[in-house]
């Protein structure tokens, strides 16, 4: 029986859909089998996998809708190596008229419970929103990776996702749990950077993974070729981060801690929240001693 496994951060930006196409390229490449969902209306992920979204005969819009199995849609033999179930800007449409749907937050659930024992891994790219097609994501997942930047800013969305996830467990999904939180674009050089993620290892602890993903240039280069990094640049920094991020899911398997999510403490912003971030060519990467803290958001004391 597979894994389902939904990317998911209602904050756009945050490397989202780079994080689906790449996961499920590196899973591949350790000989699993895997299927990338493409749940977002912007079809990044179709294209980034090097299809045109433009000439689909289905797509996941028609899977929503009940018009067709989830296996018409699915694309196999790519040279990503993984399967895929693409989509276009169709599916907006799907998503208005799912509203009216009976069992619309299952939707997705029930056409994947089909094919799902044909496959080790299943990945669902969600749109950048928490919408009618994220929560049929949780529904049908059982697991969630949340990829985010090291700023200020991505801490607001996160503890809203959090108890968006908690309430799908609590009433939709009771096995849906955050499998890790996954730190993107990150770059060492930046104190503030460094020091939210000091503040994610002080709070979620075992939630955060291990490996993290740098800001590099063939990763952001490799979507226009309509390749996975790993095939358009195995040797490149953002290839091998992924290949860490998929070994260390793979290992989940062999030991699966339990991942349930705590719940963010209450936040008190400061009225004037001030860091100077500062790029030190050379300097290895290290955690700042003054900036804004993440979650408990106070100033340290110099």
């Amino acid at each position: 029986m597979s894994r389902i496994i939904a990317i998911t951060n209602q904050k756009g930006g945050v490397g989202k859909t780079t994080t689906a196409i790449n996961l499920a390229a590196s899973l591949a490449s350790l000989e699993r089998k895997v299927l990338l969902i493409d749940l977002d209306p912007q079809g990044n992920a179709t294209m980034g996998s090097g299809l045109d979204k433009a000439e689909l005969l289905y797509s996941t819009c028609d899977v929503m809708l009940d018009q067709v199995a989830l296996t018409d849609t699915i694309i196999s033999g790519l040279p990503c190596a993984y399967d895929l179930a693409p989509t276009n800007a169709d599916l907006t449409a799907a998503e208005v008229e799912l509203t009216t749907l009976t069992d619309r937050e299952c939707r997705l659930r029930n056409a994947i419970q089909n094919i799902r024992d044909q496959y080790d891994y299943i990945l669902i790219d969600t749109p950048p929103s928490l919408n009618m097609l994220t929560l049929n994501a949780l529904v049908a997942a059982e697991a969630v990776i949340v990829p985010m930047q090291c700023e200020y800013f991505a801490l607001e969305g996160l503890s809203a996702l959090m108890t968006t996830i908690e309430g799908v467990r609590s009433t939709l999904n009771p096995s849906l749990k955050i499998d890790g939180l996954l730190r993107t674009m990150f770059d060492g050089r930046n104190n503030l950077a460094n020091d939210v993620s000091a503040q994610l290892d002080e709070h979620f602890g075992r939630l955060v993974y291990r490996a993290y993903i740098p800001r590099n240039v063939r990763l952001a280069e490799a979507p226009s070729y309509g390749l996975p990094v790993m095939h358009y640049d195995k040797g490149s920094r953002g290839a091998r981060a992924y290949l860490a991020l998929a070994q260390e899911v793979l290992a989940q398997e062999f030991h699966r801690p339990e991942r349930i999510p705590p719940t963010a403490p209450e936040k008190s912003f400061p009225v004037e929240p001030s860091l100077e971030e500062t790029i030190e060519p050379d300097a290895s990467p290290k955690i700042a001693n003054d900036g804004v803290l993440v979650f408990q958001l106070k100033q340290n004391k110099k």
